[in-house]
């Protein structure tokens, strides 16, 4: 049984991103518990072991829901909340009802909206309208098939094997729905890491940098690994998320 957190060794919530699951934070998972802190990797409903759920029906609410559950259900208190890319959107939202039980929350290369941004306004028009062409040819017209490994940036054969056998379709609406009040998201104490070189097109991080560069209490860390490092760099990832838990 692994020990009861402590304000030295606060829970960590691990949130994926999109066509991800829980799955991809294995080795920064163990990593993690092996330095003493319980860890929660939930996967939200339609995506990874959960894909059995997917529909066209669920949205980005349905996925905030997921995350605020979680903390619900699991009671959890005083923990490092970290968001990996789309993952962004959801917390941030979910923020709204559980920012008392977050003590950081972490932006790792992941989006941070305004209130009523969707993932599509972020990434801007060209990307936009290619998910919707990705959904159109490969996907019904309401979900977007994965994307190869290689996307994320992984090129270890073994990696791209492991992702490319995990991840699952992402159902469009999730990043078409605008997201509700994320004032609590842009105001808790938190750590933006971009990664570099990243597949996020630089101007969706620009919302970050500026915060980072008015508000002192929110350090910005540059991270040279790929989109996707807590597969391809987990030990530098790790290594981040540890030194969250003590920012002043």
């Amino acid at each position: 049984m692994p020990a009861a957190p402590t304000p030295a060794h606060p829970p960590f919530v691990l949130l994926h991103g999109g066509r991800h699951g829980g799955w991809c934070w294995k080795h920064v998972a163990a990593a993690l518990r092996q330095e003493g802190h319980v860890v929660y990797t939930p996967t939200l409903t339609g995506l990874g072991e959960r894909a059995h759920l997917l529909s066209a029906d669920i949205g980005l609410d349905t996925h905030v829901q997921d995350l605020v559950s979680v903390f619900e259900f699991e009671d959890v208190q005083d923990a490092v909340l970290v968001a990996h890319s789309y993952g962004g959107m959801v917390a941030s939202g979910a923020m709204e009802r559980i920012a008392d039980r977050v003590r950081r929350i972490v932006f790792l290369d992941a989006l941070l909206p305004r209130t009523g941004e969707s993932h599509c306004d972020m990434v801007g028009p060209t990307r936009s309208a290619e998910l919707v062409a990705m959904a159109e040819s490969g996907g019904e017209g309401w979900y977007i098939p994965p994307s190869d490994a290689s996307w994320y940036g992984v090129t270890d054969p073994e990696d791209v094997a492991w992702v490319n056998s995990h991840t699952t379709a992402q159902p469009l609406k999730t990043y078409q729905d605008p997201v509700g009040n994320t004032d609590c998201a842009w105001s808790h104490p938190g750590m933006f890491v971009e990664c570099v070189p990243s597949t996020l097109e630089p101007h969706v991080l620009d919302r970050v940098r500026k915060r980072h560069a008015e508000d002192a209490d929110f350090p910005y860390r540059v991270l040279h690994a790929t989109h996707d490092a807590m597969v391809t760099a987990p030990e530098a990832v790790t290594k981040l998320l540890l030194d969250a838990v003590d920012i002043a």
